[in-house]
């Protein structure tokens, strides 16, 4: 049934344009469905900044820096804190940005992480801004379907017409959501993995087989079973692996290599395009203005409501910074990746795969995302 759902956002989209004349509908359709656990991850932690808003020491001591989030016991409101980062980490702490990586920190393991996220969300929104949003985009989407409804009616075979596309926009409304759990299991899986294996690394240490916990991540797991089984490793072996991996980061991979190694290269369409325009792929409808912030990480992320988010590309650890922003350009992504499927149901213009993006954008510049047709504009 996801499938299903991921399909008739495209047969929404061109039966609509065949019909009606209407570009992107399903992309309204899509606002606020039930049941995506990313979305929602979004928008919990929009209720954990309604909790510390109340309490200004809490908000003093966030902002000085304080990585020890268990010292927030000294201030007035730190335990009503603690209390909503820990049940918010209970469901997302396993998540973290590369987290298909095992090796990578989770917001378990450094929770100060999500601390500019959650003062941003202090500083931008007003109480109770996580109900009104979902509430607000949900209901766009309601009268949306009940506008395309009507309108296919006067057309000939207009029940027929609007009976297939409710059909369509229930399998959307009903199912899409459910597309996220998959990522969302197999990352809690990850962690309960990462557990295990720093619990042997931890053995290894003591037994002074290895000189860091971490050095494990450098192995692979048959090799690992080996030095557990063993006691002994060539410490030349990780020496080198980290050297290959310092190497690796600096490659720039191709935009596009098939399972065959083959490498395409190709260039978008202009034809239609405003000179000085920088073209994508539209994924998200909308024309949006704003300034531009060029984040890379998302922990330097200060960003103010109405912004527009430029990066190399997301994954569900962005989705937080999702809740402030007004648009969205990636140098790398899809139709169906994530940016564009928070960016929809968020109601976001989007536009993904553009070529150099972070560096073709400067940060603070004001530029126009042009969600429908896939290009953006440099303003000022």
């Amino acid at each position: 049934m996801i499938m299903a759902s991921m399909n008739a956002l495209t047969w929404i989209n061109e039966k609509l344009y065949e019909w009606l004349g209407e570009k992107n509908a399903a992309d309204t359709l899509s606002q606020s469905v039930p049941n995506n656990v990313t979305s929602e991850m979004g928008l919990a932690l929009m209720d954990v900044a309604d909790v510390i808003r109340p309490y200004p020491q809490v908000i003093e001591y966030l902002q000085n820096g304080k990585d020890d989030l268990e010292g927030l016991i000294t201030v007035e409101g730190g335990q009503q804190a603690l209390t909503a980062i820990h049940h918010y980490l209970e469901k997302y702490g396993m998540r973290c940005p590369g987290e298909i990586d095992l090796t990578r920190t989770r917001w378990s393991e450094n929770p100060a992480a999500l601390i500019p996220v959650i003062l941003t969300n202090i500083k931008n929104f007003e109480p109770n801004a996580s109900t009104l949003k979902f509430e607000q985009r949900r209901q766009e989407a309601l009268d949306k379907e009940q506008e395309i409804l009507a309108r296919l009616r006067q057309l000939p075979d207009g029940e027929e017409k609007a009976s297939e596309t409710k059909k369509r926009i229930d399998l959307i409304r009903n199912y899409a959501g459910y597309r996220e759990y998959p990522k969302y299991g197999m990352v809690s899986r990850y962690f309960v993995y990462k557990q295990a294996i720093l619990k042997e690394a931890e053995q290894l240490v003591h037994k002074n087989v290895i000189q860091e916990k971490e050095d494990v991540f450098y192995l692979a797991f048959e090799e690992l079973k080996e030095v557990i089984r063993s006691n002994q490793l060539d410490e030349q072996l990780i020496i080198k692996r980290k050297d290959d991996y310092k190497r690796y980061e600096k490659l720039t991979p191709p935009r596009v290599i098939t399972s065959d190694g083959e490498i395409i290269a190709g260039e978008y369409r202009r034809e239609n395009l405003p000179a000085e325009a920088i073209a994508g792929l539209a994924v998200s409808s909308g024309v949006i203005e704003g300034r531009a912030r060029v984040i890379l990480d998302m922990g330097e992320a200060n960003l103010e409501e109405g912004d527009i988010l430029v990066t190399s590309f997301t994954d569900p650890s962005w989705t937080p910074l999702f809740v402030s922003i007004k648009g969205l350009v990636t140098e790398v992504g899809g139709l169906m990746t994530h940016g564009a499927v928070i960016a929809r149901e968020y109601g976001i213009p989007a536009v993904v795969a553009v070529e150099n993006a972070t560096t073709l954008i400067k940060d603070g510049q004001r530029i126009r995302v042009h969600g429908t047709e896939g290009y953006i504009e440099i303003l000022s």
